[in-house]
């Protein structure tokens, strides 16, 4: 998971022609061409996975990490879905409606036999599921080791909230509970938790509260409608100067410490735990696919 930048992963209508052209300026860190929910009637699907290949295919997205959100597989349009984009330049693909393990074992089994027809390396195309329900919230954890292709999974609550029948107040208590337990399903398994879409666009302040939370959370990455979500999101889920220079001197000490033979380092008064250790480089890692961004 440490070789993708995933704070920000905004959605983008595959049909719209104007916001196409929009997301190849965005600074969105991962584009989400849409092919399910935001492409209807359903003659424009074919439409949007013509406009997505064309503009891969002419350059305008030339080194951006692109995961389609294909449709379930249910919806009878899966295999058109993934058949014609399984193509260079596409990242991989967001899953929605994964239920359960099984869902993503079938998905990745259907990426293999596409990738040995078009000779494609076994697993190079990755998926994030994409959690919606009552059901995928308690099964995230096999949904998280249902595939090695598995880098992330993103929450989708409005869905959620329409599946358990409960209400999304405006504080957010209806969803706590699944977004705790999506956070720690993914960080279980090494998979980076994306947190749920806010759908006041308009609204910093309240995006700011949840981009608070989330990071309490574990969360490490939102999932974004608007651009002008990004800066906030960026901001929250980048590390800090501060934060980059504590790793820099955490893993400086421990280093230290270890070719002095001592058992342990001390920074601020304060053990340097393997934990720490193990945070720190992921602090700089993220500080360098940021820089590299």
């Amino acid at each position: 998971m440490g070789n993708y930048l995933l704070r920000s992963l905004m959605f983008v209508p595959g049909h719209n022609e104007r916001l196409m052209n929009s997301a190849s300026r965005s600074k969105a860190d991962v584009l989400l061409f849409d092919i399910e929910d935001s492409v209807q009637p359903v003659e424009n699907k074919q439409n949007a996975r013509d406009m997505i290949k064309s503009s891969i295919e002419k350059g305008m997205f030339n080194s951006r990490i692109i995961f389609p959100r294909v449709n379930d597989r249910e919806s009878g349009q899966l295999l058109k879905d993934i058949y014609q984009l399984t193509i260079h330049g596409i990242t991989g693909f967001m899953y929605p409606k994964a239920h359960k393990g099984e869902d993503i074992y079938f998905f990745d089994k259907l990426l293999e036999t596409i990738e040995y027809e078009k000779g494609f390396e076994v697993g190079t195309f990755k998926i994030i599921p994409l959690i919606e329900t009552a059901a995928a919230v308690l099964n995230a954890q096999e949904i998280c080791q249902a595939s090695k292709r598995v880098v992330a999974i993103a929450f989708g609550c409005e869905d959620f909230v329409a599946d358990l029948g409960g209400i999304h107040d405006h504080k957010g208590q209806s969803l706590f509970t699944p977004r705790s337990m999506i956070a720690m399903a993914a960080k279980a398994n090494n998979v980076v938790p994306i947190d749920t879409v806010h759908i006041n666009v308009h609204d910093l302040t309240d995006l700011e509260e949840n981009l608070i939370l989330a990071k309490k959370l574990g969360f490490e990455g939102m999932l974004v409608l608007n651009p002008k979500e990004l800066p906030l999101v960026h901001r929250y889920f980048s590390p800090t100067k501060n934060e980059v220079d504590e790793a820099e001197e955490m893993l400086r000490l421990s280093e230290e410490a270890k070719e002095a033979g001592k058992g342990v380092a001390i920074m601020n008064k304060k053990f340097i735990g393997p934990p720490m250790v193990i945070s720190a480089h992921k602090t700089l890692n993220k500080s360098k696919l940021i820089q590299k961004r």
